[in-house]
């Protein structure tokens, strides 16, 4: 199958190559980019390392670049303050320079930890993602969106610092669990809900066919937001569609439950919202409920409004008090609907408290 390529314009133009086993073609991906690059960093953790550390070591030496790696505990967990100060130590120790790359390979937390260490170290060094998680090929490791957390919150610590380069393989995600590749699935139906309709009913009646199309079209969206809007003052926003409640479900949770099974769980509320407060033109809610269900989503919290309404007020969409929710006027059309901190418990109590 021949590769697909999104364009990305944002304060740095980079494509997005979609193409099964371009992983292993990864060195000379990046060797058109950077030409004279002689050092990387692959920064990975110790599921996925195991699995294409050595694929994209092999192709990286074989295009005159030396690969240190850098591999951290799975999981949230290393989505941390300590870790971050780690990676940047291992760099400076090793003597990385501004003339070096980063490599993010791996899933989420992977590519915020690697972006933002590549955000901040020397100043700012160049890097590249290479998303082994549909989660993460559809969604995070394409806008510039970098970030740990903090005991506070998800997500505090940031910065806004674009890749050089994304490389997706389709094929990383054979090795997904369920769990992990209903997490990606969750996102993709974020964008449907959003602002395209056509592909909502496409997953509606297809299922998740056709990935390498269904991963293309995600990232275009993103794309077109991103370039309209890449620091989150206005049209981005859209895609925090069921984020302020899966943020605060997630931290309830102490992270158990997954990014995009809250996110489910999250746009399932925000359904709800709009229908309750008579915002929506027709009735959402069910219909998003028995899809993402069918996908083998949760959309049913275990957590009261209540624990979710004093998680969610350390989350860093807070401004002055007010916060800006996403809800549903149809499928394909999500508006910014903003509320005073005092109104976002009356939303919980409407979202998770009946």
């Amino acid at each position: 199958m021949a590769e697909r390529v999104v364009r990305v314009n944002a304060s740095k133009s980079y494509d997005v190559i979609i193409s099964k086993g371009s992983i292993n073609k990864a060195g000379e991906y990046i060797k058109k980019v950077f030409p004279s690059l002689k050092n990387a960093v692959i920064v990975s953790d110790d599921n996925v390392f195991p699995l294409y550390g050595e694929a994209v070591k092999k192709t990286l030496n074989e295009n005159e670049i030396r690969a240190l790696e850098f591999v951290v505990p799975h999981g949230e967990k290393s989505k941390d303050i300590t870790v971050l100060s780690q990676l940047l130590e291992f760099l400076a120790e090793n003597k990385v320079d501004k003339k070096s790359v980063l490599l993010a390979l791996g899933g989420g937390v992977i590519g915020d930890l690697t972006g933002f260490a590549a955000s901040c170290y020397l100043r700012g060094i160049e890097f590249v993602q290479i998303p082994t998680t549909l989660l993460a090929a559809v969604d995070s490791s394409v806008g510039g969106k970098t970030a740990v957390n903090l005991k506070a919150g998800k997500n505090l610590a940031g910065a806004f610092w674009q890749p050089s380069l994304v490389i997706c393989d389709p094929e990383t995600f054979n090795t997904l669990s369920p769990s992990e590749l209903a997490n990606g699935i969750s996102e993709s139906v974020k964008y449907g809900i959003i602002c395209d309709r056509q592909l909502y009913e496409d997953i509606e009646t297809n299922g998740f066919t056709e990935i390498e199309k269904k991963i293309e079209r995600c990232v275009s969206i993103k794309r077109d937001i991103v370039e309209s809007d890449e620091f989150d003052k206005g049209k981005r926003k859209l895609l925090n569609l069921g984020h302020t409640f899966g943020h605060a479900i997630e931290k309830c949770s102490n992270f158990e439950i997954q990014h995009g099974a809250a996110v489910a769980i999250g746009m399932t509320a925000a359904a709800k919202v709009s229908e309750k407060l008579n915002l929506s033109e027709e009735k959402p809610h069910d219909r998003i409920k028995s899809l993402l269900e069918k996908l083998n989503l949760p959309t049913e919290c275990p957590y009261s409004y209540e624990e979710l309404y004093e998680a969610a007020l350390s989350d860093k969409k807070v401004e002055s008090d007010k916060i800006s929710l996403i809800l549903i006027r149809k499928i394909g059309d999500s508006f910014i609907y903003n509320v005073s901190i005092k109104e976002l418990k009356d939303i919980f109590y409407i979202a998770f408290g009946g």
